[in-house]
């Protein structure tokens, strides 16, 4: 019987030797190596070829959403499951659109580990159901949300000041950037806000990711 070889990313020593302990228990998975952030990730599924890595998204030197983007790219026949203690909208969408095959709650059975491995492996996604929730819920509010989306309501220099304040731009920044006064940046800054209903800088982040003008 052919093992199913995986790669486990997780920049906690503790809870890499958890997954490992669980996956040993598995006849048909083999953990082939372990790495504790996304470079190292890199390294690893070069030299090791595994068959689905188990990636962790918050992590130091590189983290897991540029590491799935990089394997992806680089090694097509490995396929990616996101595994991480957030399962909102904000981190869901940015790992699926990365080209992860599959995203696992920490937080979810321990069962769903095997199962996901095995989805993925064998050509199919896998969403734990809180995210499949996520995914729904988000399908049923943008139904109805686009025939009132605020977003129709703001200027092409307003949307441009939400993007690059979302890519962390300071306001003297975002007034070179786009060869205005930072005057001017504060007045379509207070604007945008308005129309979209938000009070603050991490309502402006917030909002754009959810819109998909920026990614983690």
């Amino acid at each position: 019987m052919k093992r199913i070889r995986v790669l486990v990313v997780d920049d906690h020593t503790i809870v890499r030797d958890g997954i490992c302990a669980l996956l040993a228990l598995v006849k048909d998975i083999e953990v082939v190596g372990e790495a504790s952030n996304g470079y190292e990730a890199l390294k690893m599924a070069k030299s090791l070829e595994p068959d689905v890595v188990l990636m962790d998204i918050a992590m130091p030197i590189m983290g897991g959403l540029e590491a799935t983007r990089r394997i992806c790219q680089e090694f097509p026949r490995t396929k990616v499951i996101a595994l991480t203690q957030y399962d909102n909208r904000e981190f869901v969408f940015p790992v699926i659109e990365a080209g992860a095959a599959g995203f696992i709650s920490k937080v979810a059975a321990s069962f769903e580990l095997a199962s996901g491995i095995r989805s993925v492996f064998h050509g199919d996604s896998y969403l734990s159901p809180t995210v499949a929730k996520v995914l729904v819920e988000d399908y049923q509010s943008r139904g109805r949300q686009d025939s009132c989306d605020p977003y129709s309501k703001l200027t092409n220099r307003e949307r441009d000041v939400l993007r690059l304040v979302a890519e962390g731009l300071t306001t003297q920044e975002i007034a070179n950037e786009l060869v205005i006064s930072p005057k001017t940046v504060e007045g379509r800054k207070t604007s945008l806000m308005t129309k979209l209903g938000l009070h603050n800088r991490i309502d402006l982040i917030k909002y754009a990711l959810r819109k998909g003008l920026v990614s983690l």
